[in-house]
């Protein structure tokens, strides 16, 4: 990996794939539901595209997570005939492939016209904002994800029902668990450090099968590159090892959902922190205040983009680690907004409403948008939230949308999104997360079935 962090040009790419005389290359992008959709690319080919870009079928950008195209939305569709969109190769993001000897993958995004839709591009465009305010953000995030004892054929033959734990019961932190499936952790920690996503800390969680990882802090561009990976790869390692990995926000009523909590913090252009302010009250300066007050302002109208599932909003319920108000606390987490006070280079705030399964880059783009708004406009946070935040009445406009399509309503009307992501961005996206809605009023669910097929 030590080489791979050198490379920063086309030319230093052109020569890494010499050196290990490749005849193709892995190149992949992101779509906004935080899937990876690539090929492999002949050497020629791939120069190429170093050089002047290349050209890739905007259907990523047209269709849902189950390759079904939007009927809703006007950047792309039926009615453009899906033409080829020009993208661009990212000659730093190159990484190993741990199960591919030899074998290379380069990330890409989407350029001219198609960049306002893309979701990497729509964070370079947030971070571009906060650079010209004299900020550059460093951001962490974690995950949960549970395991199963299933494939990809099991699962679907069992009808996604009575699926086996990879561990049955609920052991949080539990040595006896990673001793005894040591092999996989190891295998789990070994990918990350190949791979250039390093994990701080990886344990069991409180849950049968389930697995918390927190990823190394990085610039926030990194980090959103690091955590994509990692959710992509993670169930790469689980499929090659018999089982599967899923970061679906809540797969179980029984069982609480799982998280993706985003850490971030700001530094000026000498990497000092702006957070910390040691003569304030738990080291909060004003502008981290100020950061934290446009947060909660906006938590509601950004939920779409941490929350873009209809399975998203079983998850954010009470009782189940997460949070259900727009609200904040000093080391409280059953607050949306945890305060993490600490010196110059911990000082920070974990926003605990995002989910695992939101795609890092639109969900740090949010989390960053909403505090340079909160800093822009110098607002000031609530009172900070004592004691159990669940049990606590709030104001109206702290209250969070409750459905998919009701955070897509308020995303399409809110003025901070069409500043901060464009208005190309956030209409095409609202449009997709109300075809999302659209799709599952079509189905009969389960609950439906056993409460009205015998009585009504």
């Amino acid at each position: 990996m030590s080489e791979l962090k050198k490379i920063k040009t086309v030319e230093e790419a052109k020569q890494l794939v010499n050196q290990r005389k490749l005849s193709h290359i892995k190149v992949g992008l992101f779509d906004n539901d935080g899937v990876l959709r690539g090929k492999y690319m002949a050497r020629g080919k791939f120069f190429s595209a170093l050089d002047s870009g290349f050209s890739f079928c905007d259907v990523i950008l047209g269709w849902d997570c189950k390759d079904r195209i939007y009927d809703n939305t006007s950047v792309t569709g039926w009615h453009t005939g899906f033409p080829d969109k020009q993208v661009r190769v990212l000659p730093e993001t190159v990484r190993e492939l741990p199960y591919e000897e030899n074998m290379l993958l380069f990330l890409a995004e989407f350029s001219d016209e198609a960049e306002q839709v893309c979701p990497r591009g729509i964070l370079r465009k947030v971070i571009e904002k906060a650079a010209s305010m004299g900020l550059w953000a460093r951001a962490a995030c974690e995950y949960e994800f549970f395991l199963f004892q299933e494939t990809p054929d099991s699962i679907r033959e069992k009808g996604y029902r009575n699926l086996k734990p990879f561990t049955p019961d609920s052991f949080g932190y539990s040595v006896i668990r990673n001793s005894v499936h040591s092999e996989l952790y190891q295998q789990i920690i070994e990918m990350a450090q190949v791979m250039n996503f390093p994990i701080e800390s990886i344990h069991t969680e409180t849950g049968p099968g389930v697995i918390e990882a927190a990823l190394m802090v990085d610039d926030i561009l990194s980090a959103a590159d690091k955590a994509a990976l990692f959710k992509t790869f993670m169930k790469v390692l689980a499929e090659r090892n018999g089982l599967m990995a899923t970061f679906m926000a809540r797969w179980s009523s029984e069982l609480a959902g799982q998280s993706g909590h985003i850490h971030m913090s700001l530094v000026n252009a000498n990497g000092e922190s702006v957070f910390y302010d040691p003569s304030k009250p738990y080291g909060m300066s004003a502008l981290q205040k100020h950061f934290i007050a446009g947060q909660q302002r906006l938590m509601p109208e950004f939920l779409a983009l941490l929350a873009p599932t209809i399975n998203s909003y079983r998850r954010l319920v009470p009782g189940y680690w997460a949070p259900t108000r727009a609200s904040w606390g000093i080391e409280n987490r059953t607050c949306a907004l945890r305060l993490i006070p600490g010196n110059a280079k911990s000082q920070r705030v974990e926003y605990r409403l995002g989910a695992a399964d939101a795609s890092p880059y639109l969900a740090l783009a949010a989390v960053l948008a909403s505090g340079l708004y909160g800093i822009e406009h110098e607002l000031e946070p609530t009172e900070a939230v004592s004691g159990n935040a669940y049990s606590q009445k709030f104001p109206d406009e702290q209250t969070l949308p409750r459905s998919l399509y009701e955070a897509a309503q308020l995303l399409k009307g809110s003025e901070a999104a069409l500043s901060y992501f464009g208005k190309t961005f956030v209409d095409h996206y609202a449009a997709t997360r109300e075809w999302e809605e659209m799709e599952f009023r079509k189905h009969v669910t389960d609950w439906e079935l056993a409460r009205y097929f015998e009585i009504i």
